[in-house]
């Protein structure tokens, strides 16, 4: 099991903390510090089974200051997402070629 973590996120730490009740000493990825390279995000996004805009934090600076309002092709959101990783929405959670995203952190249940 892996997840991509931000430890300054309540929802992602609630996330972790439910892995943790269950036994599980996850792979934790600090996705602000080691984004995902191109190729990870588009299997996350494909086993979230989500658009690439979909995991878009709409409200980060980074995008309201940016992107809002512009028209971006979904294939491009994953090249932003990797160059500016505050953009992607967290925590996410893989395992077993399944991913689910952690708002609420009780969706990471469903990988048990």
């Amino acid at each position: 099991m892996k997840i991509y973590h931000n430890p300054r996120c309540s929802k992602s730490r609630q996330t972790l903390a439910i892995i943790k009740e269950k036994g599980i000493e996850p792979e934790i990825v600090l996705y602000l510090n080691t984004p995902p390279t191109k190729t990870e995000l588009q299997t996350i996004i494909n086993q979230l089974g989500i658009q690439p805009s979909q995991l878009l934090r709409k409200g980060e600076k980074v995008y309201k200051e940016n992107f809002k309002g512009k028209e971006i092709s979904e294939k491009k959101w994953i090249d932003l997402m990797i160059a500016h990783p505050k953009l992607i929405e967290r925590p996410i959670v893989v395992k077993d070629g399944k991913a689910v995203l952690g708002r609420p952190p009780e969706n990471v249940i469903d990988l048990f």
